[in-house]
């Protein structure tokens, strides 16, 4: 089987993908959805002064709220309808899932199936909205402290803004659940890489804009482009990454035939949580940030500055922080998607073993062991790859868009929809073989 579907999948060309019309459709309606959402990233809130309300976010573009921004696709600089981006629903997924991993009545849930996922998905979009709501009133709030950026301010402003920021945050979640559905790969991925990508083209010029005006040398710039296709070769090397766990199956006879022992490998990717790490980490980080990057002009308590002041990019506090939760999360999520005792148990169902280790808890243990030790690695991947560029954006004003955490959502998320689009062509090229087994066999029968 494995054979057959390398020699499709090096089969794959042009053609191939001319004829397989549902994967058109897929790919026609992802980018028809994708260009919704940028248009949202333009639409402005109502009430709002934009000349004001620029020159109040360029002091704060620097912190916190660049990053924020970029995730959301440019659209906290123009204070658009999809301010909030997909974030808040990206939080309540993260609370979620820790509630399911310490509630044991959720953890039942989850295991029910189809249905079970269903009422957690359930649950989760009522945390989307909560969050959404409070973070929404926030902003709200901070717009009206700033100097002559609400218009009208008041009670009808706060409520309109709260309604259009949580309504564009829930469309962005319906959104990213219909291109996962009917489109090509994870929605909520593509959201935040067709944000991020949208601000490629600015973030380069303006680089090269601060290099003809001399705020950046020459040979800065240069470094900044090798570094940046160093990172990308790393992360396209970690990402196909494997360990592969040798599995063998005994001989067996069915009827009068023996069938000799077959193997096989077990692939453990060195880095399973694949991108979902940086987000989640620069997730919570955003969320006390949102309210309180727009609110340097009330009268915050000091020890509120200095932990605003000590979470800007290339701070030591905001990097410990950044680093810890990337750790935590890339163990937390490759726990919740790999089990080793199921695929132990799964091994044993169909007579396959590890040599050396005895089916069962003995290769559950095993392969918890080897998981355990290519995590650190990943993790360690993850930190250096989404930090060290972070220091260098810091020290010399690159926008957030050539950082490390920005490259690896754009290349982890290529590779996984140049990976759907080649499952896609490998499954219409089978059921294009199947059609013509089956018409040559209704030939040979007449």
């Amino acid at each position: 089987m494995a054979s057959a579907a390398e020699q499709l999948a090096s089969n794959l060309n042009f053609a191939a993908f001319a004829k397989a019309e549902d994967l058109k459709k897929r790919i026609w309606f992802t980018i028809g959805a994708l260009l919704v959402y940028r248009l949202g990233t333009y639409i402005p809130l109502p009430g709002i002064d934009p000349a004001a309300f620029s020159q109040a976010f360029q002091s704060q573009s620097k912190g916190v709220l660049g990053m924020f921004n970029m995730f959301a696709g440019g659209a906290v600089q123009r204070m658009a309808i999809f301010a909030l981006g997909i974030m808040p629903y990206i939080s309540a997924s993260i609370i979620m899932q820790l509630m399911t991993s310490v509630i044991p009545s959720l953890e039942a849930l989850k295991k029910e199936g189809e249905q079970g996922r269903k009422i957690i998905n359930q649950y989760t979009r009522y945390g989307t909205v909560l969050l959404a709501i409070v973070q929404a009133y926030g902003i709200s709030a901070g717009l009206e402290n700033g100097n002559g950026i609400v218009t009208d301010p008041g009670m009808f402003f706060r409520i309109s803004t709260v309604i259009t920021l949580v309504g564009g945050t829930m469309f962005l979640m319906w959104l990213g659940e219909q291109i996962t559905a009917r489109g090509i790969g994870n929605g909520i991925s593509l959201i935040i890489f067709a944000g991020i990508v949208a601000g490629l083209p600015s973030a380069i010029s303006g680089t090269l804009e601060l290099g003809r005006t001399g705020a950046l040398s020459t040979p800065l710039i240069l470094a900044i482009i090798v570094l940046a296709i160093v990172v990308i070769a790393l992360i396209v090397f970690f990402e196909r990454a494997q360990r592969r766990l040798l599995i063998q199956y005994p001989k067996r006879q069915v009827g009068n035939r023996m069938f000799q022992g077959d193997t096989s490998h077990l692939p453990l990717k060195l880095n399973t949580s694949g991108v979902i790490p940086p987000i989640f980490a620069s997730s919570l980080l955003l969320l006390p940030a949102t309210v309180a990057g727009f609110s340097s002009t009330t009268n915050l308590p000091g020890w509120a500055n200095a932990l605003l002041a000590s979470l800007g990019h290339g701070q030591p506090l905001y990097m410990a922080f950044y680093a810890a939760m990337i750790v935590f999360f890339a163990f937390f999520y490759t726990a919740i998607v790999f089990n080793p005792k199921d695929t132990a148990d799964q091994l044993k169902k169909h007579s396959g073993f590890i040599p050396g280790y005895r089916p069962g808890e003995r290769t559950a243990e095993y392969i918890d062991y080897v998981l355990t030790r290519i995590t650190v690695i990943g993790a360690i991947y993850l930190v250096v790859i989404c930090l060290l560029p972070e220091f260098l954006i810091s020290a010399t004003g690159v926008p957030f868009y050539l950082g490390g955490t920005s490259l690896l959502i754009v290349v982890s998320v290529t590779l996984d929809t140049v990976a759907q689009i080649q499952g896609h062509l490998i499954a219409h090229q089978y059921e294009g073989l199947i059609k013509k087994s089956k018409l040559r066999g209704g030939k040979r029968g007449r």
